[in-house]
Order: C-alpha cells, then structure tokens, then sequence
C-alpha cells in the first residue's frame, strides 16, 4: 500500500507569499529518518540532506569535488597555519540577523565546544578565529592542516544564527535557523520535515520549489511505489535490484554514480560490558568473522554486484585507495583456527545492531548465515535508525551495521570515526599508530606521499579490526522524469540548486 503524505499537516502550513505561489512542491522519499536538525550535532546523511538545503555553508563541493563559495566569495591562505576567508555581503539569517565576522566566529566556538557536537573533530586543528572585519575573517590553526578547508564545505562551516541559537538553546534542533534558501517549518518524527523557500536569500532565483518535504520510508518496496505513483518526485536510495524496474517506466529516470564512503560493521572495542567480549577484544576473533565473509556473494546477492567489495574505508575510485589492501578471500578453515587459537569455543555468539530496513536486514542474514559455517551464532536486532546510531555511540551494542556517506578527502573517512578520544568514535577504537599517522598526514601536502600515509594507516586498520569494512556503495537515485537540473555529486547530497520540473 502506498503510504500518503498527511495531508491534514501539511495543509496546516501557513500560507507562502505570492511569488512563491506559483512555484510547485517537492517531495523527496529518505530511506530513513534524519537526526538532530542541527549541524553542530547530526550524524546521519539523511539529516545532512535537510539541513544542507536549509542550512548554507562557507564553502561545497561542486560535481568535480571542487571546493566552491557559498556564503564565502573566496580565501587566501597567509601562511601553513593561518586561513583568511571573505564573505558574501548582505547576507542575512532566516532571522534577519546579518551572517558576519562574528556570526562565523560564533558557529567555530560553538561547534568545538557545544555539549555533543560531533564536530569537535573537524575543528580540532583550529587554535582561534578572529575577526578582521565585518566580511572577513582568520582562521589560526595550532598546525597546519590540509583538510580544514575542507572541513568548511561540510557541516563545521555550515553556520546557524548565534541569536537563534542562543533563545533557544538546547531545543535550537526543534526549529533550526540558518541562512540557507528553504527554511523550517515543520517536522513529524517518522513522517515528514517540510521547509519552505525563503523569497529573499541571495541566490533564490536558482531555487525553483515552494516547498520540499522530506518523508522516510524504510521499507523500499514502498519508496519505489510512492516513486511511480507520483507520490514523491525523487527517491534518494533505490536498491539496485530495482533500478530496472525505474529505468523501463517512462514516467522515471535513473542517476547511479559513484560514491565516497563506505558500509562495514563496526564493533565496540571495550566500551562497556558489550565490548567485554573476545569480539571486542581479541583482535584475531574479529579476523575470524571477517574470513567467515564473502564480500563479492554477499554484494551480489543483495545488490546484484553494482556497489564495489572493499577491506578499507574508501572506495576503489579514491585517489587514496590502497591497492596492498584488498579484500581477503572467504576462508573458513583459517577462521575456526583462529577462533580455537584465541580460545573461544563455538559457537560463539556475536549480537550485531541493524537498521530497520530491508536491504540492511538482508545484510544482517547473509553475514549471519554465512559466519555460522565459521563457527559464530550471529544474532540480530532491528532498530529504527536515529535509535541505533543512539545507542551505538552510547556503547550499548556489540557489532553495528553501519555506513559512512564518506568525504573527498580520506581523512574525512577515518579519523572522526576512529582517532583517539573523537566524538564520533562509536567503536572505542585508540592506536597510537593511527593517530599518528593521520596527524602526520594532515602536515603533508604533496598527494603521492599522503596516499603512501593513508596506505600505513588503512594496514593497521585491517590489522586491528575496529571496523571490518564489506563495500563500497554507488548512490541510486531514482527521479520522476518531470525533475531536470540534478548535478549528481558523489558525496550524495540532493544539492537543489537548478533543480526543477519540466514545463
């Protein structure tokens, strides 16, 4: 059955002034629902795509992985450790405060030190923000660091009004204000977030919607349905055993293309009593149920071969792939051995977290039927997203299926997740020899010799274990054939600009 919008909701909605009148909607289909609406606190790509096109940030990337202006016009690097960033003028908050100096010193200070942002990391480099003038402002870093300017086209330089953020504190997420081109007006947990183009953002006449909603619906059955029934105009995550099925409907269209990131099992190492486990602790257990795997069988039979088996947190299309990293063969014999070399008698039961969804699911089986032939009882739980990735980081888990949309740059894919002490370090994962490595990369400039740092770095971790890494996936997005101007970028994000319908 086709689930709906509410359409008693969404009629609530306050009425758009009349230049917005004559612009249509858009609904867009999640595969699940987003986090914290904030960008000092999401985690989940999902939640990204939302604030993305609420939420306007100094810097994003363009389809070549450029990094563009947004609220920006462009920088200049004074020294290894001092960034200096000008701004767009006239610029103002979906508040009307103006987005300034202050405003962007404001967002740095509260992304390094707001109680759980996940953006600590990404700003860790950072010594001081100063404010030159109105229009521009000095990052000082306590090292040089080649990825921060990066981190700027992400969520660390994605700015919220300090006034907005202030009044409300910690229930800033419930009604975001940033200085994006669609701002808040809605959201139903499990159902819908609905935002609403602003008339006088500074690049509006590039943004052709009144309205976009944004509806999760786990089960992809479902999404393909709304798809073809006209009930959503753009499904962000079409299996791959469906494609066919959207590419021979002449209402529809396909963009598959490559991505950034990953999809792996991350497994808490130590991290309270479900880390207390020969699997969080042994290093040669967790080997074991990696050889207990078939990545190539399990990415064909769930996703009829189209995403890239992989033993490492990039994706083979990355300039920072590690060809002396590949994915070992299934081997079953040499998994019992190490499980009777660490003592662990079998069956050995491994809980291992799932998404709610389908194609997750089926992971979860295929890995489980085929780690029992080595000798582990795979037991699993489903959970609705925004819950599981609650409870991974809280340490209540002991194996969690989980992806990374992943960053251009490989750093943006390692160290948030596993450096020592980050807030995004859901596995508990420290090694001295990481850390090390990843800083060191960060001094390093010339390419060549920061793949040969990151090759070091992407060894250890298939030595240790802390996240055993299956595929690397392409993003499949399915469009009713009425959307034209989607650029596709590998980092997945529905960026609107251009996008429109069809007259």
């Amino acid at each position: 059955m086709i689930k709906p919008l509410l359409a008693a909701a969404l009629a609530a909605l306050p009425l758009f002034p009349a230049e917005a009148q004559t612009l249509p909607d858009l609904r867009v289909a999640f595969s699940e629902d987003a986090d914290a609406l904030d960008p000092a606190l999401s985690r989940a790509y999902v939640g990204r795509v939302a604030l993305l096109n609420m939420c306007d940030s100094l810097f994003t990337y363009n389809a070549k992985l450029d990094l563009v202006p947004r609220l920006a016009t462009g920088y200049t690097w004074s020294d290894a450790q001092t960034l200096v960033v000008k701004l767009r003028p006239d610029v103002k908050f979906q508040d009307g405060t103006p987005v300034d100096a202050a405003a962007v010193k404001y967002n740095m200070e509260r992304g390094a030190t707001l109680s759980g942002s996940a953006r600590r990391g990404d700003v860790a480099s950072l010594d001081h923000t100063e404010i030159v003038d109105p229009l521009t402002v000095k990052f000082v870093l306590k090292t040089p660091d080649v990825v921060f300017l990066s981190q700027l086209g992400v969520r660390a330089g994605t700015l919220v009004s300090p006034t907005a953020a202030e009044a409300a504190g910690k229930d800033f997420p419930q009604h975001p204000v940033c200085a994006g081109p669609y701002k808040f007006v809605e959201r139903v947990a499990q159902d819908h977030i609905t935002i609403e183009r602003v008339p006088d953002y500074w690049d509006a006449a590039n943004y052709h919607f009144s309205k976009v909603t944004f509806q999760p619906i786990p089960d992809s059955s479902v999404r393909l349905a709304n798809l073809k029934a006209g009930a959503v105009d753009i499904n962000m995550n079409v299996p791959p055993t469906d494609a066919d099925s959207v590419r021979a409907n002449p209402k529809l269209s396909m963009q598959v293309f490559d991505g950034l990131g990953y999809n792996g099992i991350t497994i808490n190492q130590g991290r309270g009593a479900p880390g207390q486990t020969p699997f969080g602790l042994d290093a040669r257990v967790r080997k074991a149920f990696e050889l207990s795997i078939d990545r190539d069988a399990l990415v064909q039979t769930v996703f009829a071969g189209a995403h890239a088996p992989v033993a490492q947190p990039v994706p083979p299309t990355s300039p920072f792939y590690a060809a002396s990293v590949p994915p070992p063969k299934r081997d079953v014999a040499r998994a019992r051995a190490l499980l009777a070399e660490a003592g662990v008698k079998t069956p050995f039961t491994v809980n291992l977290l799932v998404i709610n969804a389908p194609e997750q699911v089926q992971i979860g089986e295929v890995v489980q039927s085929m780690a029992a032939e080595a000798g582990f009882d795979v037991k699993l739980t489903a959970m609705e997203f925004a819950a599981s990735l609650d409870r991974s980081f809280t340490g209540n888990y002991t194996s969690y299926l989980i992806g990374w949309t992943g960053r251009p740059d490989a750093d943006g894919n390692v160290r948030d997740l596993l450096y020592t002490g980050s807030q995004q370090n859901a596995a508990g994962y420290s090694s001295k020899i990481v850390d090390g490595l990843l800083d060191q990369a960060r001094a390093i400039t010339d390419v060549d010799q920061r793949r040969a740092v990151f090759a070091k770095v992407f060894t250890q971790l298939h030595e240790d274990q802390p996240i055993i890494y299956l595929y690397a996936p392409r993003w499949l997005f399915g469009l009713s054939a009425k959307v034209q101007g989607f650029v596709p970028v590998a980092d997945g994000m529905l960026r609107l600009n251009g996008v429109s319908f069809k007259n």
